[in-house]
């Protein structure tokens, strides 16, 4: 039986290799009419921010225009700048929340 033998070869076992998953900012936009208190009352709600990080987000935003609030997944991002959008709306304040790309 020496002629017959059968050479078993080990399987090689890929793993699909995981990309992370692309980050996108939730972006706090400033206008001249959502009062700076319901803007922070809002940051904490939304984004559990303290009193102060939601100040300085704020303030940033009201200094420059727009700040970076947080960097997350995607659906995360749009979930809350979504929730954001829609208490201020619900108040009758145009704040507005968006999302992009992190590059």
């Amino acid at each position: 039986m020496a002629g017959n033998e059968t050479v078993l070869k080990p399987k090689t076992v890929t793993k699909p290799k995981l990309e992370k998953p692309k980050l996108y900012k939730v972006i706090l936009l400033n206008d001249d009419y959502t009062p700076r208190e319901f803007v922070t009352v809002v940051l904490k709600a939304v984004f559990r921010m303290s009193e102060e990080a939601g100040r300085r987000v704020m303030m940033t935003a009201h200094k420059m225009g727009s700040a970076v609030v947080v960097v997350c997944t995607r659906d995360i991002a749009e979930t809350k700048a979504k929730e954001a959008t829609d208490l201020a709306k619900e108040a009758g304040y145009p704040l507005m929340f968006t999302t992009e790309p992190e590059e």
